[in-house]
């Protein structure tokens, strides 16, 4: 497949590139062979039979993927002002209510 001077004027076009008149046979020379090699891997035989490859030795396998939660550095309560069997502990909103209304 070849590539004309006009369409590599167009690419940079939409590339918002500046190309040179000198350097446009160069770059449509350049553009063709990476479009034949693009071809040429397109017409690789691939089937669904075929293995991935996986580098490394044959034996290497892949651990299970299993989501785990992360151990936290210091238990909840460190960090919260008041932790109870398990619970974090906080005011009941109508304390505050009752606090606002008296005012």
């Amino acid at each position: 497949m070849s590539v004309t001077r006009d369409e590599v004027l167009k690419i940079a076009q939409l590339a918002e590139l500046d190309v040179d008149e000198e350097t446009l046979p160069l770059l449509a020379e350049q553009m063709s062979r990476i479009l034949d090699y693009v071809a040429q891997i397109g017409g690789v035989a691939a089937s669904e039979s075929a293995r991935p490859f996986v580098p490394g030795p044959d034996a290497a396998r892949f651990r299970p993927d299993e989501v785990k939660p992360w151990p936290l550095a210091f238990g909840p309560p460190k960090l919260a002002p008041a932790f109870k069997d398990g619970f974090f502990l906080v005011p009941k909103l109508g304390q505050f209510e009752e606090a606002g209304e008296g005012e």
